[in-house]
């Protein structure tokens, strides 16, 4: 077998697979479309969450959807399109939100996102913790009664994994937080979460391997691929060809884009999310929080306050919604009245695309096509969370060894 693996994807789920591949004594390039200095890896929330074992797919998130597609601040949009490939997304998505989907999904997710923590863990070990790792967990805040009583039933089903959960009311909240006021009904406190800087776990991942000798090929837009029978031979980019042993497809919410010049169908729509990040804040957070009935999240980065969120299903190109920003800003403002923070300029609106599979399962796996092909992708909301097992588990589908947790979920080729 030979050790030269080509990886498509410079984002978080890319550069881990190229750290374990590395590790593993593989000979890594990576070929990214732009340079590794922004991108949906960077703006995001920074959790690492084995909290988040429900799928986005769901009972009840389907009615839900429709509910907030009727106001235009709503967590959730899809912009109206004829789009074949957004319409058999959406039917399968439909299809998949049922309780007993969701029951066959939950262990897998919780499998993948207990070893990612772990071996985040590891990584912040071995490179050092130049990415503010805090390891403090991370609170769901609800300000209802029945937003309250979801979440409680969550933190028993959590139990079953043995994670383990604290039940807060508003007064035990507000004395984890004495330095800016808390309005809610309560929350449940998950002490396994951490949170960590993604741009700054980008950047120690980007010079460990450049250091280790991976070669990244940056600012590089893939074109084609050449095959003979069922083995890709090489990827052609607008910077030449580069020949292929091994190849990976990790490139996020272009993963159809590219997979389609291989004459594979990857079913996959992007789901972008907007974030703005206060520095310096006066009165910060002491812990990150997701604020469930605004579906907005929080986190304390140091000095500085990151809030995200929002779902909206609008096309790789589309443009910035503002007043969706607007209305995260404002759902933080309902929970933390006081928060020192004003409203974010349009300049200053960070957004990236997710990859939403219609499950809410990422995909991992070998593709049946060709012979030197695995694909790892579709993370959603969880591709930090779920980086480091990804890059694990890819580095094993590689070597053909058998896999740390059973991937067979997780299979490309489900729908």
């Amino acid at each position: 077998m030979s050790k030269q693996v080509t990886i498509i994807g410079g984002g978080v789920i890319g550069l881990c697979c190229a750290f374990y591949l590395q590790k593993a004594g593989y000979e890594v390039t990576v070929i990214e479309k732009g340079d590794i200095t922004d991108g949906t890896s960077f703006g995001n929330a920074g959790y690492v969450s084995p909290s988040h074992f429900v799928p986005l797919a769901s009972p009840g998130i389907v009615a839900q959807g429709l509910r907030w597609m009727l106001s235009s601040t709503s967590p959730f949009y899809i912009k109206p399109r004829l789009n074949v490939d957004l319409i058999k997304w959406l039917m399968t998505f439909w299809k998949q939100a049922n309780a007993q989907t969701l029951q066959r999904n939950v262990p897998p997710l919780n499998d993948i996102l207990q070893l990612s923590r772990e071996l985040t863990g590891d990584i912040k070990n071995e490179l050092g913790n130049h990415f503010r790792m805090q390891e403090a967990g991370c609170f769901m805040l609800y300000k209802s009664a029945a937003v309250e009583k979801h979440e409680i039933e969550l933190a028993k089903e959590a139990a079953q994994f043995k994670i383990d959960t604290r039940i807060l009311n508003a007064q035990e909240v507000q004395a984890m937080e004495p330095d800016v006021q808390v309005d809610v009904k309560g929350g449940v406190l998950y002490p396994i979460d951490c949170h960590l800087h993604p741009g700054d776990f980008m950047r120690t991942l980007k010079t460990h391997l450049q250091k280790a000798g991976v070669k990244l090929q940056l600012n590089t837009t893939v074109t084609g691929f050449e095959k003979k029978g069922n083995t890709i031979t090489a990827v052609i980019t607008d910077k030449g060809k580069f020949n292929c042993s091994q190849l990976v497809l990790a490139s996020g919410s272009w993963l159809p884009v590219v997979s389609e010049k291989l004459g594979v169908s990857i079913l996959l729509q992007a789901g972008k999310g907007y974030s703005m990040t206060y520095e310096n804040v006066a009165r910060n957070l002491r812990y990150p929080a997701i604020l469930v009935d605004k579906r907005v999240a929080m986190t304390p980065m140091g000095p500085d306050l990151r809030m995200g969120g929002t779902m909206e299903i609008s096309g790789l190109n589309s443009p910035i919604l503002v007043k969706r920003a607007h209305a995260i800003y404002n759902g933080a403002k309902a929970y933390y009245p006081d928060l020192p923070v004003d409203v974010m300029p349009k300049e200053k609106i960070w957004y990236g695309l997710r990859p939403l599979t219609p499950d809410g399962l990422p995909y991992i796996g070998n593709h049946s096509k060709y012979n030197n092909l695995v694909i790892a992708g579709g993370h959603a909301m969880l591709g930090l969370s779920l980086a480091a097992a990804t890059g694990k588990l890819v580095e094993e589908l590689v070597s053909k060894k058998k896999t740390t947790i059973d991937v067979k979920a997780f299979n490309p080729e489900r729908f």
